[in-house]
């Protein structure tokens, strides 16, 4: 771990990118295959490999005052370290004392994470994180903290790691990349590669790809520059999923890649008895579905905007996200809470299906093989629908075009899969005419992408556009928290929050509005465990939970370090389904801040 400690700290000490790769690449062809492997999983700056469904459930503040136990450096001490560094990791290296009978082995390491994550509660982790801290050197403590909280802060990406495993073992790169992906796992890529054994990489089934991601545009014509072919579909106020369908087994995963699947326990029956297996990309949202399905293709619409109302209207409509929000993050969704809030999939794509990785393939080609498998299921349930329910959930039968679940002497609408209504518009007009029809719906916009593009995982281009009309917003990381006043006395209720700027968070605001007392009482409760430094009124925490934060316009400002601040910001939304790198950047801040400017010359 020494070793690995120092390479870490020589990784830190340059900025460019060449040198970062080069000190990695040595160091792993240095190492053998099976230490070199679970190095590339701590260089990625994580304990597990991606796709294990294990966490170290250790939070910031026990790892304050495990790091405070084991200096005999009381709290000022600590902040004062803290202030000077802004890392947990880098106070443990200042503060940890060194003895002799120190030093841990890299899988010696890893042994001890296993053992923290099987351990239940605080009350068994602590004694371990204590153990493990306890015999490692200062050096080597600094890397394991920031292991652990996932922060290693030395400009390392796994996109280097990958160029390093290349570099070390003769790869081609785009080889090393596909395999992690496929395996979600780049301890397992780095043995496959020291062993030339690259090609044999294959989907790992419930280990979520990357997202692709869509850019925002201010304008219709903006959103026909870029391509000539254009699929549109209503942009859905839900939350992001991919679902992973293999031998009768469903799991929906977010965003951050973590699953939901117990969010949403009648999911899975609706993507159940697919002919294959595959993995699908689309949106869960509250539904409201239709009394009844009736065929509204009487007769021919007169434009553009009437067709998206008609193909909608056998469908159902999405519900406002607030109501969804109220089903996010449950490990149990009571009966009264499926009946009152049914969900649907909106599936929009697909990546993989019978045994065949789809995302190399153009847009239009998977869209003809998602609506190939989608209208085969149809067909399958179409001919063997039960002739009646049995009872308790998941007994269904068919009323009115309708799957009903029966919950006791009570019914509601199954969950359901639904291909996401598509539509071609060759002008701004015609893509105005759509925006309109999506917003009558309450949908927040369009989704505009080319039909030619590829399905680029974790990547945000051109090819996907994302045109919404409304006061500018940003997704941003909370990084201090404070307590309220009023009848928020003795909550967390005012965050500061920051963007990034390179690989640092810069502040650009602070809000207090928009979370509702349930929300606030959580992310109090979440904010304690996760907490960094306690200033007593304020604290800072770990630069983890997103918010959406929106905003009436912004100004420069020397009052944050970002340079901008916000004016009347107010927060949308919780952002659970987004990682903190997700989050907005100063590039996107400058964006924003140009088109107001612009708008405002516009205007006189």
């Amino acid at each position: 771990m020494r070793k690995l400690a120092e390479v870490c700290e020589a990784i830190a000490s340059t900025t460019k990118k060449l040198q970062k790769t080069a000190i990695v690449a040595d160091y792993l062809k240095s190492r053998p295959a099976e230490e070199a492997a679970v190095s590339a999983v701590f260089l990625s700056g994580r304990p597990f490999p991606a796709w294990e469904e294990i966490t170290l459930g250790v939070g910031g503040s026990m790892l304050w005052q495990v790091v405070a136990e084991l200096s005999g450096k009381n709290e000022s001490a600590l902040t004062a370290a803290y202030r000077k560094y802004g890392d947990l990791g880098a106070v443990a290296g200042e503060v940890l004392a060194e003895n002799p009978k120190q030093g841990l082995e890299i899988l010696e390491v890893a042994g001890s994470f296993r053992q923290i994550s099987a351990a239940r509660g605080p009350a068994q982790k602590r004694p371990l994180v204590h153990d493990l801290l306890a015999r490692a050197t200062p050096l080597e403590g600094k890397y394991i903290v920031k292991i652990m909280t996932g922060d290693l802060r030395i400009g390392l990406k796994e996109s280097l790691v990958e160029d390093a495993i290349a570099k070390a073992y003769g790869a081609m790169l785009a080889e090393v990349q596909r395999a992690n992906m496929l395996l979600g796992d780049i301890g397992e890529t780095l043995r496959l590669a020291s062993d030339g054994r690259l090609a044999q990489a294959r989907m790992r089934m419930f280990h979520p790809l990357g997202f692709m991601l869509a850019s925002p545009i201010a304008s219709a014509e903006e959103g026909l520059s870029y391509f000539p072919a254009a699929s549109v579909e209503d942009k859905y106020d839900g939350i992001r999923a991919q679902a992973h369908v293999s031998g009768g087994e469903v799991k929906f995963f977010s965003r951050t890649r973590d699953e939901i699947t117990e969010s949403f326990p009648e999911l899975p029956e609706a993507l159940a008895g697919l002919s294959q297996d595959a993995i699908f990309d689309g949106e869960i949202v509250a539904w409201e579905y239709p009394v009844e399905v009736e065929s509204t293709q009487q007769g021919l619409a007169e434009n553009l905007s009437e067709a998206a109302e008609e193909k909608a209207a056998t469908l159902g409509r999405a519900r406002p996200f607030s109501i969804l929000q109220q089903r996010l993050g449950r490990k149990k969704v009571s009966d009264k809470m499926l009946r009152e809030i049914p969900v649907a999939y909106l599936v929009f794509d697909i990546l993989y299906a019978d045994g065949e990785l789809l995302i190399d393939k153009p847009l239009h080609e998977r869209a003809e093989i998602l609506d190939e498998l989608i209208g085969k299921k149809a067909l399958d349930e179409k001919l063997c629908a039960p002739s009646s329910a049995g009872a308790g959930l998941g007994a269904h039968r068919k009323i009115s075009g309708q799957t009903k679940l029966n919950f006791g002497d009570e019914r509601v609408s199954a969950a359901r899969m639904i291909r996401a209504p598509t539509f071609r518009a060759a002008s701004a007009d015609e893509l105005e005419l759509l925006f309109t029809a999506a917003q009558a719906r309450d949908n927040e916009g369009l989704m505009i992408k080319d039909l030619a593009s590829t399905y680029t995982p974790g990547r945000r281009g051109k090819s996907w556009l994302k045109m919404k009309r409304e006061l500018a917003s940003l997704d941003v990381v909370v990084t201090a928290v404070e307590y309220g006043h009023g009848k928020r006395v003795g909550v967390l209720s005012d965050y500061t929050f920051g963007v990034w700027d390179g690989e640092r968070l810069v502040n650009i605001g602070k809000a207090y509005s928009g979370l509702t007392d349930i929300e606030i009482a959580e992310m109090t409760q979440w904010f304690l465990e996760h907490t960094i430094e306690d200033q007593g009124f304020r604290r800072t925490v770990e630069p983890k939970m997103v918010l959406e934060v929106a905003f009436n316009n912004m100004m420069q400002s020397a009052r944050h370090d970002s340079g901008y601040a916000l004016r009347f910001p107010r927060i949308v939304r919780l952002r659970k389904d987004k990682s903190a790198d997700e989050a907005d950047t100063i590039e996107r801040v400058r964006e924003i801040f140009e088109q107001q400017n612009q708008n405002n010359r516009r205007n006189g």
